[in-house]
């Protein structure tokens, strides 16, 4: 038995599945988990050691029923139109109760007895009224699932300033946590939020890519504001560039001199 990354959701990250099937990717299969008769889309297989030691959905043991067929793909093709007429109905409803939220996408469970609808907001929502509204209007179980702007993000895709596609859509495994101590560390959180955010307006994934070695490379230097020795006296550390190998120090009569790390007396 072999493991493979599949995944449910537009929104959310692929989840490792135990198979017994001889599955390639792209491959769409039935599965049954806590949440009732699902539908997914094999991301990858097979899963290396590493990654096999990703936890599972946290709803429990997902488990294959099997690789889906002719009939189960045109209960999908079905489904899809069915989804685009509820995302309006959804849409509708929440205007009219006008809630701060924007509803992405809606998603019909493959025994269609329940309904998932993914949508962004600034913070908590109380949604109790639509989903009794949703719940009556559409006959079956509702549940709404909050995700987040680079989760948005990601489910669009697109491109960054750099030209490539987004990391959030082109690299499929759960994103990193971004934080800006590694904005900090590369010394380039002084370049203001707006150059090191994305276009879902949270810093950027690319930050983590680099974080550990700089991390590692600046243990080697003085820290900012510590005093240093030089051959032209004694100063304070005003900035550091790993790069060039360069030391910005404000000597004891205000100059400001350059220096490299092995001119530290």
């Amino acid at each position: 038995m072999s493991a493979v990354f599949i995944k449910i959701h537009n929104w959310e990250n692929p989840i490792r599945v135990s198979s017994s099937y001889p599955l390639s990717e792209g491959d769409v299969v039935i599965i049954e988990s806590s949440s009732g008769i699902e539908a997914g889309i094999v991301e990858k297989c097979p899963v290396s050691d590493k990654e096999n030691q990703v936890a599972e959905s946290k709803d429990g043991k997902p488990r294959i029923l099997r690789k889906a067929n002719l009939s189960d793909l045109k209960v999908l093709k079905d489904h899809r139109k069915k989804e685009q007429e509820i995302l309006e109905m959804c849409r509708r409803e929440v205007k009219k109760t006008e809630l701060p939220m924007k509803v992405m996408e809606a998603s019909l469970s493959f025994d269609g007895g329940s309904i998932t609808f993914a949508f962004i907001a600034d913070g908590r929502i109380d949604f109790r009224d639509l989903v009794k509204s949703l719940a009556k209007k559409l006959q079956r179980s509702i549940r709404l699932h909050q995700i987040g702007a680079r989760d948005e993000s990601r489910q669009c895709g697109g491109y960054g300033i750099c030209g490539r596609e987004l990391c959030c859509a082109k690299f499929k495994g759960n994103l990193p946590s971004i934080t800006s101590e590694m904005a900090k560390i590369q010394h380039i959180a002084h370049r203001g939020s707006e150059r090191i955010s994305g276009i879902c307006g949270r810093l950027m994934c690319c930050l983590a890519y680099e974080a550990n070695q700089y991390k590692e490379m600046i243990a080697e230097y003085p820290a900012i504001s510590s005093i240093i020795k030089t051959k032209d006296g004694q100063g304070i550390v005003k900035d550091v560039n790993i790069l060039s190998d360069e030391i910005k120090v404000e000597l004891e009569n205000k100059s400001v001199i350059i220096i490299k790390k092995s001119e530290i007396g």
